[in-house]
């Protein structure tokens, strides 16, 4: 699989990502990009710079996806942004549980993807794979679903109340009205680095691995 690079000035990648910008209607290739915006450097307790008030101030990542709340498969809250997002490589993926076409061949990719990683997963990777069916997608069948995948930790299956399972996506790009619809791309980044790749997630599984390794090997632009 060729990855196209492209570059972008606007302030934030994935906002980009989530218009659709780097949509390339062939979805076997996958899409580069890095962030523009210069990340506000974290403190030694991993908040952000302090203003003149003594309140940490957001880096736009964090702005941009927000700490709206998601559970997790044991049924553990998890802010969006501070606990899933913030300082790691991610890879991210919808689907939902019940679904009977490409979802399980898709997550069979990340369970391929996850052993490759090795001992790298839950350290400094993460897979995140989001329902979009959350009224069906409960913490419990959740948990189900992950044992066929012998998923580890560091692999966390998503629910919560739609609203907020609905804004999350939307931050993503892949928000559907129509759960059928649901979108076969990986979203792959580095939070640290603001380097952001999409991959289709039928591809072969040790494309996708190359695409993942790229992103996990990337320096700050300071450490070039």
């Amino acid at each position: 699989m060729k990855i196209k690079q492209t570059s972008s000035s606007r302030w934030f990648l994935v906002a980009m990502i989530s218009l659709g910008v780097f949509y390339c209607g062939d979805q076997s290739r996958a899409v580069t990009g890095r962030a523009q915006t210069k990340q506000v450097p974290p403190t030694q307790d991993g908040a952000g710079k302090k203003n003149p008030t003594g309140v940490p101030e957001q880096s736009p990542a964090h702005r941009y996806f927000t700490d709206v709340v998601l559970m997790n498969q044991n049924g553990e809250k998890m802010r969006f942004y501070s606990d899933l997002l913030q300082g790691k490589v991610v890879i991210i993926n919808s689907f939902f549980a019940t679904c009977q076409g490409s979802c399980l061949p898709m997550n069979r990719n990340l369970e391929k993807v996850q052993a490759a990683l090795g001992d790298h997963l839950g350290k400094e990777v993460f897979i995140i794979s989001i329902s979009v069916d959350p009224a069906v997608d409960s913490p419990a069948s959740l948990k189900e679903y992950a044992k066929k995948l012998h998923a580890r930790p560091g692999w966390y299956f998503l629910t919560g109340d739609k609203q907020n399972v609905d804004f999350a996506l939307n931050k993503l790009g892949q928000f559907v009205n129509d759960k059928q619809e649901h979108l076969n791309i990986f979203i792959i980044g580095n939070e640290r680095t603001g380097l952001w790749k999409k991959a289709f997630g039928l591809a072969q599984s040790d494309e996708l691995v190359k695409v993942v390794e790229s992103v996990l090997n990337d320096k700050p632009a300071d450490a070039k």
